[in-house]
């Protein structure tokens, strides 16, 4: 068999960090983790070959040369996966879907061969089989949980490398919290599964043998939903593998609020290498996040919850979001003050949205309140239920919020902030790389020359370089980042 790999395109969103990647000459931030862990669950007889078409174009005569296609996809690449869906079906090749998309609304692509649906640990073996009999069914689920101790490393010789910000890894899959507009736990559940230490280890001995060397990103749901698994056992083992290794990776991930309550934890994922968490906080006000049963986020100090992480030496991005019932139609002014207040640099204000198997989505439903399918982009101003506020004021408040935290006025005084704030654990975090610079010299151009914010940009890069030099990357990064989100509220 030869099975063609291919990866969606993402929109021009928040997240895909398309006008900041070329400032680093990349073309996207992450390869596609899950795809490139099922190429290693295929039998070693099958020839594989990958395309992420955030990367690379795919060409007809890529689909014409393989027996079939296997594609994976989150609801934000719907229009990407259909285009796919339409070339191969055109061409005659049969293909096999999987992945967040297709487990949520298969029933949505009709054209489509095959679904190896929910966790591929448990489902892709009976289709293997199947194909291999020559008889294969056309869906492939499952409601068991997979034991994360039989996932395999992923096969990353089949993605350019050099074509990434960023390398990613799984630790745990699933959340112990159940707030309402999350699928994260109809997808991976709520008792978080973590592979083991030696898997851990291994994955990163293998990024590394790949040639790799720079941020990583741990993709969990919750990296913190085990602690005392990541205290005892995981934490200290990396701690040693990057002293061993001469700490060749700095580390991202996703984490709750209330890492913040734990000083042992932070104080251990920051000499591990971690400089970066991002944290759903939702909502300034009290009465949305128990509406949505954000719990986790209630009765607490927020924003002095984010300022002792920030102290702690890791960074704090966060998601927010407007449209909850509770919303007051001062919630605009109050979340505006709020991440101006906190020093959080990214920042991601998104419209409440229904995503499909969600508490949300089914009481929405009882209620006669849903228009429709959920994008997978909760900043393209599009709402798929009938909100209590207006629309209109909905609308008008949200976007006054783009336009204010994302103006560099605003940014960068947040950078500031921030830089006043955060302290980093070690001594230098200035990462050098040839890319860096290649990145810094562009930022002269485009920021400090041609850009509109280049008052705010030399201020910037000279109180840094007077004040805390060793937080120049993490400045001129921020600016960076500054002018994608600023290129991505206008296009709306």
């Amino acid at each position: 068999m030869k099975i063609l790999l291919v990866y969606p395109e993402y929109p021009d969103t928040f997240w895909s960090f398309r006008h900041a990647l070329k400032f680093v000459s990349k073309k996207a931030a992450f390869p596609p983790l899950g795809l490139l862990t099922v190429a290693s669950m295929l039998p070693e007889q099958w020839e594989c070959r990958l395309v992420d078409a955030n990367v690379e174009p795919l060409r007809d005569s890529d689909i014409l040369r393989a027996d079939m296609v296997f594609i994976s996809a989150m609801s934000i690449q719907t229009a990407s996966a259909n285009d796919i869906i339409g070339r191969c079906n055109r061409l005659h090749r049969p293909i096999a879907a999987g992945g967040p998309l297709f487990t949520s609304s298969h029933e949505l692509f009709e054209t489509v061969d095959h679904f190896v649906l929910n966790e591929a640990e448990v489902t892709l073996g009976a289709f293997i089989r199947d194909v291999e009999d020559g008889h294969p069914r056309r869906v492939y689920a499952s409601q068991a949980w997979a034991d994360l101790a039989v996932t395999p490393l992923p096969r990353w010789e089949l993605a350019r490398l050099d074509m990434y910000s960023s390398m990613n890894i799984q630790y745990s899959r699933g959340c112990p919290y159940d707030c309402d507009f999350c699928d994260i736990t109809v997808l991976n559940g709520r008792i978080p599964r973590t592979k083991s230490q030696g898997q851990v280890l291994a994955e990163l001995d293998h990024i590394l043998a790949a040639g790799w060397r720079g941020p990583v990103f741990f993709v969990d749901d919750n990296f913190i939903g085990n602690r005392q698994k990541l205290k005892k056992n995981i934490l200290p083992a990396i701690i040693e593998w990057m002293t061993e290794n001469r700490s060749p990776f700095w580390f991202t991930t996703e984490a709750s609020i209330n890492l913040a309550d734990d000083d042992d934890l932070l104080g251990l994922m920051v000499n591990a290498g971690f400089e970066t968490v991002f944290i759903g906080i939702e909502s300034p006000h009290e009465e949305s996040l128990i509406g949505c049963n954000k719990v986790q986020n209630k009765n607490r100090d927020l924003i002095g919850s984010v300022k002792k992480i920030q102290r702690a030496g890791m960074e704090v991005q966060a998601g927010f979001i407007v449209g909850f019932d509770q919303d007051p139609e001062t919630i605009f002014d109050r979340l505006i003050d709020f991440i101006q207040e906190s020093g959080i640099v990214t920042a991601m204000v998104g419209l409440l949205n229904a995503p499909k198997g969600t508490k949300l989505y089914d009481r929405l439903k009882k209620e006669g309140r849903l228009l429709g399918a959920f994008t997978g982009d909760n900043t393209d101003f599009s709402l798929n239920f009938i909100p209590k506020m207006d629309v209109d004021t909905l609308l008008a408040g949200y976007r006054r919020i783009l336009n204010t935290i994302y103006a560099p006025k605003h940014f960068y005084a947040r950078i500031f902030t921030l830089l006043r704030t955060y302290e980093p654990h070690k001594e230098d975090v200035f990462h050098m790389r040839v890319r860096y610079l290649q990145a810094l010299g562009k930022c002269f151009v485009k920021l400090g020359i041609i850009g509109r914010e280049r008052m705010y940009f030399w201020r910037l890069f000279i109180w840094t370089i007077v004040r805390k030099p060793k937080l120049l990357s993490l400045a001129v990064l921020s600016a960076i980042y500054g002018f994608h989100f600023r290129k991505i509220s206008r296009m709306q």
